[in-house]
Formats: C-alpha cells, structure tokens, sequence
C-alpha cells in the first residue's frame, strides 16, 4: 500500500543533509491510570501493544456523531499502558532521537492530549519518576561528558549558527564571567536544587557507545512558550527596574541562510552537566503560565519548547586545539514540545483571560491538525496544494521537520475517564491522520572526513614506537659481547675478555649517562626559558587584563555619571513638559477664542455684503420703476399733444370743406391715432392674460367636456423653495421634461421657471399656455400668460405677487403689470418621429412694432 501511495514531490538535496528514504511520523499512544479506579469507568483498553479500543459510555455518550455504538480500534506504533514506567517509555520513544542527536541529526517530539492527560508528567516527570527531558539530557551528558570543549571555546550568534573562539578568547571570557558578581550562568559546582534533584536523579545510566573522540562538543540549551499566538523567552532576565515595570517583549521568527526557522533574540545557555542543564530548565518552569481550570488544578495555558543544540568540531592533527574553520563544525537540534491540552469552554467553565487562552489554544491545535491533513492528501494525490504553516507560530517554526530536515516523534496522553471520551476521539483522528504523514530521513555526516577513533591509534603508535626505538639505539651502541662458553676448566681467557667487554659497556653506559644529563640540563634550561616566556606572557595578559578593568570601571564611572546627567535631564524635560502643556492649553484657549472672533468678523462682513446688495437691488428695481414711469408719463404727453394736434387738423379741414366744398363729411381720425386708440385696451388686458396672435390656420380645438388637463412642467435643477403658498394644479401630469406623450393628453400647459432676482433672494416664474395640434402631426404650445412669485425675509420690503391676483392688494401695495410680448413670443412644437428624442424645437416671434 505504501508503495503505490503517491508522494510529495522532493525538495532539493542541501549540502551536509543527504537525503535517502522518508518514513512515517512516529506516533505512540501512552494511557493514563485512572485516579480513582473504583469510582471512575474506563472508556479505553488496551488490546495489543498497538492497538487500543474506545468503549462508547453509558448514558448521553452512548451515540456518538456517526449514529452508532460499536466499539472503535485505532493503531499505533506502540502503545503504552498505565503501568509502562518512564525508562521503558524513553527507552522506545525518546534514546533514538539522542541517538541521532549525537550523530549530526535533528529530532522533534512533542505531546499531544487534552487537558489533565499526563502531557506533562511524561515530558517533565514527577519526584522519583523523571520523564524524558532529564533522561535525555543524562544521555547526553554520559555520552559526550569527556569529550567536552572549554567553556566559551564555542560562542552562539544571532544568525542561528556557531563561532569557535581560541583559548585566549574563551579564557578571558571565563575570567570575565568568574568576575562578574552575578552568574547569570549556571555553575556545576553549585549544590541540586531541593526541589529538582529528585527528579534528575535517573538510576539507569545510558550512553551512546560510538561517539567520535577525536572532536569535541558542546550543549546550549534554550526555553521559550507561545502563549495566545505570540512567542516568550523564559530565560530572558526580567527587569530590574522597580518604576518601569515593562512586560516581557515577544520574540519574531527568522530564517537563517539554510531556510531553517529559529527564534530570534532567544538565550542560549552554554551547560557543562545535567545538573546545570535541568536547573536552567526548572528557571524558564517557573515563569511559564499555569492556571487552575475546571478540569485540572495546573493547567499548562501555553506550549513549552525546550532547544538542546548540540555542536561538534573535530579536533586538528596534534590534538591539541580545535579548528577554526566554520565549515567543519556540525550543529543538530533536539526540540521537546509540550503542548497545552485542547479543551471545551462549557466544561472547564472558563471565563476572561482563561476563555481567551483557551480559544488561542485551541487555534494553533486546529492549525496544526490542518498541516498534518494537507501534507497528507498532497502525498497521498500527488498535489501540491500549499500548506498554511503561517497560520500559527508553532507550526510557522516546526514547518523543516515536516519537510524533512529531521525525525518527528509524537506520543499522544489519553486519559480513560468517561467525561473525556469526545475530546480522545478528536485526538484520536487527528493521531490517525499524522501517522500518514512521511517525512524525509537524514544521514549523519563525518566532520572534515576524520577517521573514528584516530586520537586513540595514534597516541599507541607514538607511544610504543618511541620506546622501541630508544631501545635499539641503546642496544646498538653498545660493543658486542664475547663468546662466553666455558669449555676447560683451564680456560683463563673467556672470562677476562667478558671482564673486558662488560667494562666497556659500563664505560659507554656512563658516557651516555653523562651525555643524557647534559642533555637533560639543555632541555631543562630550555624548558625553564620556555616557562618563563610563558610567565612573561601570562604576566603581560593579566596587565592588559588589569588594564582592561580600569578602562571598564572607569567606563563604569562615566556610565554612573551620565545616568545620573539623564536622570537630571529627565527631571528637567518633565518640568519643561509640564510648562509647555500649560503654555499649549493657553495657546489653544487663545486660538479658539481667536476663531470664534474670526467667524463672528466674518459673519459680520457677509450680512453687511447682503445688506448692500439687498440696498443695490433696491435702487435697481427704484430705478427701472421710475424709467417707465417717465416712460409712460412722455407717451402720455405725446398722445396728448397728437390728440391736439389731430383737433387742430379737423379744425382747419372743416375751414377748408367749408370753403371749397359746400357738401359735409363726417371727420374721420387719422389712421396712425386710430391704431394707437386700439392698442389701449390691448395693453391693458395684458397684464391680466396677454395673449399672442393665434397661428395661421388655427385648427379646431378638442373638446374640453372631460375637463381640461394641464402638463407640470418642473425642471431638475429647479429647487424647492418651501413656502406655504404653492401653485396647486388641478388633473396635472408632473414631467421635467416635456414630452409629446405627455402634451397629447392634456390642453394646458404650464413652465415652473426659476431665477436670480437682483436682491439676491430666487424668483419663481410660472409660464402658462395652450396646447394646439400642428400640421406636421406634432404638438404646439402658446403662451398665454405669466405669473411672478416672490420670497423676501420678514425685515425687507419684499412682495409675493401673481400677475394673475388683483392689482391692488390691502396693505396699498401696487402689482407691476407682466407684459408677455415685450418678453417673449414662443411656441414648442413637437414632431412626430423626430431623432431629437423628445425632441422639441422653441421659435421666438419679435413683437412688431406699431407706428
């Protein structure tokens, strides 16, 4: 089956992490013993070491979501039961991840469960029973203990890699350490805290058997929380500053240059034992958030990540320091994860700053859950569909080890009450859906391409041949001993010739003798030089040294100085800030009684510009009054004048009929005075209804026994007045633009027309007329009259007039007449099948002049 599934497509091959097969996300599922066996039921059992099998309870939890009650198997790797101890749970889960760990590769686990599982009891442990984390830490330490680097030979950066400083380097460091008043580092030498020291007390000792010794290594550890989405160090040391009491600032996620995720501006503690390493683990402990819930006393309300980083460099061919070089170290990582238990509000009845906890927690399980699925079905299906790892902080910083940069383990807490059954199968789904997921496995790599175990060839072969070699030297220097058989009893030469032999020998012994003391005395004045120039030396660091302190205690001083300057400054700025907000408060009262000066001027100015154009109207209308008034005045004295002139005339035609002819006429007027006699009711009877001379070929009107009908004819633009006095218009079609539909049912017409009289105030103009048929098929209006409507505020002189009211009014007020044709003579004709739309055309007739 596993062959057949289809797979993500592969990242490429990074330089140090060769890539070879992808296995399955290890998950293991731990059960937990009941508190109280006899009065609470059991919802799970344990069947195999791999299987476990989900009893739906009695009473309201007997149907579960798909509608029936059978009995549920999920499958694991390996399962633990509730009397698995911690050593036979590290042993299976966590010793592999050390393993590799040490060989160059990373590792993730992590806990998953709901709320009160044993998250925590199997990650942290309990007094007498330590849980994963000191038991890999102990690992650790028992493995790499001799080969441990100096304190300080490797130094932490912020760009989530390593430097390797020289020995003068790291010892100056350590001495400034040792000299400051306050370790901020643990000291192995100090005594186990009480409160941890049986929990760190692990009486199985493990190790890994194949570790390199010709490098050395080094372990910083680090401690952080996510809590509602935002990430804490709990190791940063907190403020000691009893006036600003800040809170701890959030840490923001990077990428180094391998596209790896770290946090940045995290501590990183360099520790040298386990000891130290779970004392800098109880410090963050204490200051990660805990609170009481419903369902457990010690509620974790964030995920703890605790970072083993682990860093290797060889050694270079004497053995005696390390290399320098950044690219022969190795760096690998061990995250250990405890994450805060899911949970549901109406059962642990949170509120506030719990219920908001609790949501934020339930958000990062749920985005986690979604990557595992979306990984699944993109290995699965073949797509490539994007994974939202963003979407929270603790899938944005594991989003490597599930793209392959190490081995991810998970073991899932299940709790066997009843009243947790819901929440396990949610577990459980999600537990089913992670085993799915497969992650590529990662070789380990040999630093600089050393052989294993060539300090400890070496230091035999240098060894045993030096010795051997002063041997031979010794015994070939030395004459050679003669025949030493004794044949005859007589014999008197063999035994002075071996007398002879074994005194040169013992001459040429002395000779070397003394020339090896000389040479003895040579090396050892040489060694004494050399101690001394080591002295010297030391003598000169620890005057730079002394040096050095005096610079820094006199920057000290000057630091004290200048804070004590600041803290003047500061006092003075507060003053100057308290004065200026008194000068701002004046400033602004000044400015807004200056603006409500300003708007009052202003006011003051457009009442008067309204008075003098109200003034300027006034003497307009006076004016144009007053011309027509002599206007009329001189026409009245001209017609007068002409009617004594017409007499006279008749006077001398009848002396001129009398005396040429004797027959009598009647005197007839002169045919320009006649005309003038008739034009006077003709002007007359216009300012009541002035009317237009018909058209030519008048045609007969329809008939107006249904009632007369008018067209409304209101513009858009006109604008609403709101007087009380309106024109009301009986049977009125209302259009804003006239249209031929609209003037071929009705026989009036009538144009509301708005202007800018000359004081200012809007003058309404109501244009009447009559709507004829013309010859083309289309309609015609002629105006018949106009009515003048007037606005004026009650401290003016101001009219409302219709030229359609009486003339005189009675308060005295005169109407002035409205004279159609000396305004306007026009008619609107509509023609059918027009492209105008509409389409209306308006012809102006002049008004003819009378002689």
């Amino acid at each position: 089956m596993d062959a057949a599934r289809t797979k993500t497509p592969r990242k490429p091959v990074r330089k140090g992490y060769p890539r070879t097969l992808k296995e399955p996300v290890g998950v293991y599922c731990r059960v937990r013993p009941l508190s109280f066996p006899d009065q609470e039921g059991s919802c799970i059992e344990v069947i195999s070491d791999t299987t476990v099998q989900f009893h739906p309870p009695e009473g309201v939890y007997k149907l579960n979501r798909i509608g029936n009650d059978k009995e549920i198997q999920y499958s694991f790797k390996q399962v633990f039961g509730a009397h698995t101890t911690q050593q036979e749970l590290f042993d299976i889960v966590a010793k592999p991840l050390v393993d590799d760990l040490i060989h160059g590769k990373n590792g993730l686990l992590f806990t998953y469960g709901v709320t009160g599982s044993g998250k925590t009891h199997t990650m942290t442990g309990s007094p007498g029973e330590g849980g994963l984390l000191p038991r890999c830490l102990k690992m650790i330490f028992n493995s790499i203990g001799p080969f441990q680097a100096k304190r300080y030979v490797f130094k932490s950066n912020d760009r989530n890699s390593m430097e390797i400083q020289c020995e003068v380097d790291a010892l100056l460091e350590r001495q400034k350490r040792e000299a400051t008043p306050i370790l901020k580092t643990p000291s192995s030498k100090r005594q186990v805290d009480a409160d941890f020291a049986d929990i760190i007390n692990v009486q199985e000792a493990c190790k890994v058997e194949q570790v390199d010794e010709d490098s050395v290594y080094g372990v910083f550890v680090s401690y952080i929380e996510i809590y509602n989405n935002y990430i804490y160090d709990l190791l940063e040391e907190a403020s000691l500053d009893p006036i600003k009491n800040k809170l701890p600032q959030s840490k923001m996620l990077r990428e180094d240059k391998n596209h790896n995720m770290y946090v940045a501006g995290c501590t990183q503690v360099e520790v040298k034992s386990t000891e130290e390493a779970f004392e800098v683990f109880w410090r963050g402990q204490t200051k990660r958030r805990i609170a009481n819930t419903h369902l457990n006393q010690e509620s974790s309300r964030s995920h703890s990540v605790f970072n083993i980083k682990l860093v290797k460099a060889p050694l270079d061919a004497d053995r005696d320091n390390v290399l320098q070089e950044k690219e022969h170290i190795l760096l690998s990582q061990l995250f250990l994860v405890d994450l805060a238990g899911s949970e549901r509000t109406n059962r642990t009845k949170a509120e506030g700053n719990r219920l908001r906890e609790a949501g934020n927690i339930n958000q990062s399980l749920m985005t986690l859950r979604t990557c595992m699925e979306i990984l699944r079905e993109n290995q699965m299906y073949g797509i490539n569909k994007m994974v939202p790892y963003r979407d929270s902080k603790l899938t944005h910083l594991f989003k490597n080890y599930f793209d392959g940069e190490g081995k991810v383990r998970m073991v899932v807490c299940v709790n066997p009450k009843t009243t947790d059954y819901e929440e396990n199968l949610q577990v459980m789904r999600f537990a089913e859906v992670t085993q799915e997921v497969e992650v590529t496995k990662s070789v380990d790599k040999a630093a600089c391409g050393f052989l294993p175990e060539r300090r400890l060839r070496t230091q035999m072969r240098g060894g045993l041949g030096d010795e051997a070699l002063v041997t031979e030297l010794g015994l070939q220097s030395f004459p050679p001993l003669p025949l030493c058989e004794i044949l005859d009893i007589n014999d008197e030469q063999t035994l002075p010739r071996l007398i002879e032999s074994l005194e040169k020998r013992h001459h040429l012994r002395q000779v070397m003798t003394d020339e090896f003391a000389r040479q003895a005395s040579a090396f050892s004045a040489l060694l004494q030089e050399f101690e001394n120039a080591v002295r010297n030396k030391e003598n000169y660091s620890q005057g730079k040294l002394s040096e050095k302190d005096k610079l820094i205690s006199g920057q000290k001083m000057e630091i004290e100085q200048l804070e004590k300057k600041n803290k003047t400054l500061e006092h003075k700025i507060e003053i100057l800030e308290k004065t200026t907000s008194i000068y701002e408060k004046d400033r602004r009262n000044l400015q807004q009684e200056l603006e409500n000066q300003n708007q009052q001027l202003q006011r003051q100015i457009s009442e008067q510009c309204r008075l003098e154009t109200r003034l300027q109207g006034m003497v307009a209308e006076m004016t144009t009054k007053w011309q027509k008034e002599c206007d009329r005045r001189v026409a009245a004295t001209q017609l007068e004048m002409q009617n004594q002139l017409w007499v006279k005339d008749e006077k001398l035609k009848q002396l001129k009929a009398i005396v040429t002819e004797p027959k009598t006429e009647k005197p007839q007027r002169p045919a320009r005075e006649r005309d003038r006699g008739q034009d006077k009711p003709t002007r007359r009877s216009a300012s009541a209804s002035p009317v237009n001379a018909p058209p030519i070929g008048v045609r007969r009107r329809r008939s107006r026994s249904a009632g007369e009908r008018w067209v409304d004819h209101k513009p858009a633009s006109n604008v609403h007045n709101e007087t009380v006095m309106q024109p009301q218009v009986p049977r009125a079609i209302t259009v804003s633009v006239p249209s031929e539909k609209a003037l071929a049912k009705c026989e009036k017409y009538m144009l509301t027309h708005q202007e800018l009289a000359s004081d200012g105030e809007i003058e309404t103009k109501l244009i009447k007329g009559d709507v004829y048929k013309t010859r083309g098929g289309g309609q015609a209006v002629q105006f018949t009259g106009i009515e003048t409507l007037k606005q004026q505020s009650p401290g003016g002189n101001r009219k409302r007039s219709s030229s359609a009211a009486a003339p005189a009014q009675a308060d005295g007020m005169e109407l002035e007449p409205t004279d159609v044709e000396t305004r306007c003579s026009m008619a609107v004709e509509m023609r059918a099948g027009s492209q105008l739309g509409p389409g209306y055309q308006h012809h102006a007739q002049p008004k003819r002049k009378k002689p």
